[in-house]
């Protein structure tokens, strides 16, 4: 263990850039145990397996393993209960893992405050012709929500106070910490986290030159509106990276019109390739940090994005890729288009990219968390 640091992450399910933060951290703080709900190893990235999770009770349970969003009433009093040993704690949260007590100093790293919480429909955001246990799903989490959503609040909001230092993901984030707990908290934006230095491997049936979406695919991810813009947009097919419960409603909408390939689950050695070998990525959801420009810079490859949230602080307007206005078809169609059209100068995407370094991430959150290391307190 790294000077008596531990660490957290909500739960270890997902393939997101946030498992990636916290593989970072991970990284940063060698030999480190990490405290977490649940994890899945399937459903997240394989380095995990290298690092010392410990999870909670709540993990011996396989459909929550499988779907997070079924734990929902569980998650706070598993937290409450699931005491660390350590003299500082890094918790990397959106939601949970800045609850966790034990540690006589904490140091929250957040992506956003409870989405679940302060943006209830986005988080439950469902569209017509996701799957019937999808709807149930959902359906499930916000009956709980209507019941719990006053004590859970109150919850996150003490255990929000508990902490002795936060840090944002975003400018976003840093106004939505404020607002919701009036903390002031400081801006250190994470790395892109797929380093273009590393191993390619091809993903057959592709050729180079084709438009790029990498997303989770649920629908506030708006991948319905890089669909529907590929299939108007007189420019090479488009490529869907990830998985998620509306694909099914995707693959429907692009049909049989090979403008658009849904790979699913790739490797890194397969997403660098990818990033690689991309005339234009394409993101249309609203995010609170806007990670997967970032990773295209790194590959000289520019981005078409919502001109919101997070993508204001990673992407320079008219440098590093075009801003749409709202995630609308015929908007992201023109876009793309005059993107395509567009000669980009690869070396000022890379520099750009490299702003955002490894090494620079690294030793701030380093310097935050050893410097509390060097104020005990008493354990919370």
């Amino acid at each position: 263990m790294t000077d008596g640091v531990v660490l957290a992450h909500d739960y270890v399910t997902q393939r997101g850039g946030a498992e990636r933060v916290a593989l970072t951290m991970a990284e940063a703080f060698p030999g480190s145990p990490m405290y977490t709900t649940l994890y899945d190893p399937g459903s997240t990235f394989p380095e995990f397996a290298d690092v010392d999770l410990r999870v909670s009770p709540l993990d011996r349970v396989g459909v929550l393993r499988r779907n997070h969003r079924l734990a929902l009433p569980l998650l706070a009093p598993t937290v409450s209960r699931q005491r660390v040993v350590g003299d500082v704690l890094l918790a990397s949260s959106s939601g949970w893992a800045h609850g966790y007590r034990g540690a006589e100093r904490t140091v929250v790293y957040c992506y956003a405050p409870a989405r679940w919480l302060y943006q209830t429909d986005r988080y439950l955001s469902g569209v017509d012709g996701t799957t019937a246990a999808e709807r149930a799903r959902n359906a499930a989490a916000g009956a709980a929500l209507g019941v719990l959503g006053g004590p859970l609040r109150a919850w996150d909001r003490r255990a929000a106070h508990r902490a002795d230092t936060y840090v944002a993901v975003s400018s976003l984030t840093q106004r939505a910490i404020r607002d919701a707990y009036g903390i002031e908290a400081e801006i250190v934006p994470p790395p892109p986290a797929l380093r273009a230095e590393g191993p390619e491997s091809p993903v057959e049936g592709l050729e180079p030159g084709f438009l790029l979406c990498v997303a989770r695919l649920l629908p506030y991810k708006n991948v319905e509106v890089a669909v529907r813009a590929a299939l108007a947009v007189d420019g090479p097919p488009l490529v869907v990276v990830g998985t998620g419960p509306d694909r099914e409603r995707l693959e429907r909408l692009a049909g049989d019109s090979g403008r658009v390939v849904f790979v699913g689950t790739v490797d890194d050695a397969q997403l660098r390739w990818l990033y690689r070998g991309a005339a234009l990525l394409v993101a249309f959801s609203y995010e609170d940090y806007g990670l997967t420009p970032l990773e295209a810079a790194a590959f000289g490859v520019p981005s078409v994005t919502l001109g919101s949230g997070g993508y204001l602080d990673t992407v320079v307007d008219g440098q590093t890729g075009t801003y749409v206005e709202a995630p609308d078809a015929r908007l992201a169609t023109i876009a793309i288009s005059q993107a395509l059209a567009t000669r980009w100068d690869r070396e000022v995407l890379v520099r750009h990219a490299t702003t955002f370094g490894h090494e620079a991430f690294v030793a701030r959150l380093r310097e935050i968390v050893l410097a509390q290391g060097e104020n005990p307190g008493r354990a919370r």
